[in-house]
């Protein structure tokens, strides 16, 4: 009971340090799009900021992994993992600056900033401290300091925050190279405060250990790119497969539009914090298949609900934005189903987790790879960012029906596919009336939101009447029992 306890407080730290880091990030999409001198600026962090998610993977190549792995095995030093792990991954690091530094000027020819090769070389440096960074944050979490892992992770988004608001409002700077310059500031900051809390002392690097680690971690490289351009690819193509000549600009107001959704996002997010120890935890409970099953149907019903509010409240949502932007809003419903769809899929994916056949997580991974990679080819040229996000949705879709087919029958799991269907036709029939109204009859605003309240509060009666009684809820639950 008590390492249960020492589990729930650990995930509750990193799960929330987590949410309150994304969403204090989230605050800085209104300030780029009001405050940057143009769109089309906006369009250059949204595609550089993907190009270093994907390198992030690659040059930490599943070495943190690696690192939990053998630093809990009974027949290697734990010290010895670590100060191996962490010289591969200070060298690996900075010999790919040392090579950013050489060619900036040519990557960034490649990347079609020409002119800009500063950007590149301080975004593709940024991403080299982090990836370096990984393994003592790892080091934390292997030595159970989570206020410590907690601290350092949103001091980072302070900085960063704090360094974007000097330099873009007090200082008036609206070019975005200062927003890098804020990344790379807070980025090495963070990095300076981590290092003398988790500098190696004891073991050896080890060069045998170093070859078994890789023997574990690179295959799990294939599978993390091909997760991490399922999330990225439609804006590291965009540049290059968009046929007019304002692509940095449709990629800016697709990036921001994007983000309006990320709401859908951090309560994904914020679920799987909460539903993974959850799950590892009542594996071996002979209830567990129910328990998995409750979990998918709360989390359906939730997800509809917050991608209700943010449709029928958009015309206040748009605001984070600035209007320079709001050509985009129409994607943004596309883009909260896709995180809902990824959500399922993530929660359906622990049967292949639980009977130790990961190799169906890479599978579908790259099954959605190949979908959003020739879905983007064919259809961004055709319609712009519509296939971009539209690639992602179909790309989510797929791979969560077959996990779902699949698991079914290597790890059947009783969903309430009765009740998730009924909410799922509850959802799609409140958004049919509320679009049939928006298209032919209504069109003030203020009336729009009266109406969609309403089509939620109709959500909210059935949920309630159905699955979460008022009678239930502490303290006030009282009054509502008959």
């Amino acid at each position: 009971m008590s390492e249960m306890k020492s589990l729930a407080k650990d995930t509750a730290i990193y799960g929330l340090s987590s949410i309150i880091g994304k969403f204090l990030n989230y605050l800085l999409v209104p300030l780029y799009t009001y405050v940057l001198a143009r769109t089309s600026d906006y369009g250059i962090v949204t595609n550089l900021y993907a190009w270093t998610a994907l390198l992030l993977v690659l040059l930490t190549y599943g070495m943190e992994t690696g690192f939990f792995r053998f630093a809990n095995r009974e027949d290697y030093d734990a010290r010895t993992v670590y100060k191996t792990t962490y010289i591969t991954l200070l060298i690996s690091s900075a010999l790919f600056t040392m090579l950013v530094v050489i060619f900036h000027q040519p990557v960034a020819n490649v990347l079609g900033y020409p002119d800009h090769a500063e950007f590149v070389e301080m975004m593709f440096a940024t991403v080299a401290i982090d990836a370096f960074a990984c393994i003592p944050f790892a080091y934390l979490r292997y030595r159970k300091r989570p206020i410590a892992f907690a601290a350092l992770k949103l001091l980072f988004v302070l900085l960063n925050i704090g360094f974007n608001i000097l330099f873009l409002v007090v200082l008036g700077k609206n070019d975005v190279f200062y927003v890098f310059l804020s990344n790379i500031l807070a980025t090495t900051i963070q990095t300076l405060c981590l290092l003398p809390m988790t500098l190696p002392k004891g073991g050896c690097f080890d060069v045998k250990v170093l070859r078994a680690m890789l023997r574990y971690s690179l295959p799990l490289l294939v599978l993390g790119v091909a997760g991490i351009m399922n999330q990225t690819l439609d804006r590291i193509l965009f540049p290059y497969l968009y046929s007019g000549a304002d692509a940095q600009t449709q990629l800016g107001i697709y990036g921001a539009c994007f983000k309006v959704a990320m709401v859908m996002m951090m309560f994904t997010q914020a679920f799987r914090y909460a539903y993974e120890p959850f799950v590892f935890a009542k594996h071996k409970d002979r209830h567990s298949v129910e328990a998995y099953a409750d979990a998918m149907k709360y989390y359906i019903i939730f997800s509809y609900l917050i991608l209700l509010g943010v449709i029928f409240y958009l015309d206040i949502f748009r605001y984070i934005i600035s209007s320079a932007y709001w050509e985009g809003l129409k994607i943004v419903p596309v883009v909260l189903w896709t995180y809902v769809f990824q959500g399922i899929y993530f929660n359906l994916s622990f049967w292949y987790k639980l009977t130790d056949e990961t190799k169906w997580g890479a599978y579908f991974s790259l099954i959605g790879l190949v979908i959003t990679l020739v879905l983007q080819i064919v259809g961004v040229p055709l319609i712009g960012y519509w296939a971009s996000c539209g690639s992602s949705l179909v790309c989510y879709f797929v791979i969560m029906l077959l996990s779902y087919f699949i698991g079914q029958k290597k790890a059947p799991i009783p969903y309430d596919l009765q009740c998730i269907g009924q909410y799922t036709a509850l959802t799609l029939g409140l958004l049919a009336v509320y679009y049939a109204l928006r298209l032919y009859y209504v069109h003030n605003m203020w009336a729009l939101m009266g109406i969609g309240t309403v089509l939620i509060a109709l959500y909210l009666i059935v949920m309630t009447r159905r699955d979460f009684p008022l009678s239930g809820l502490p303290v006030v639950g009282k009054y509502f029992k008959k």
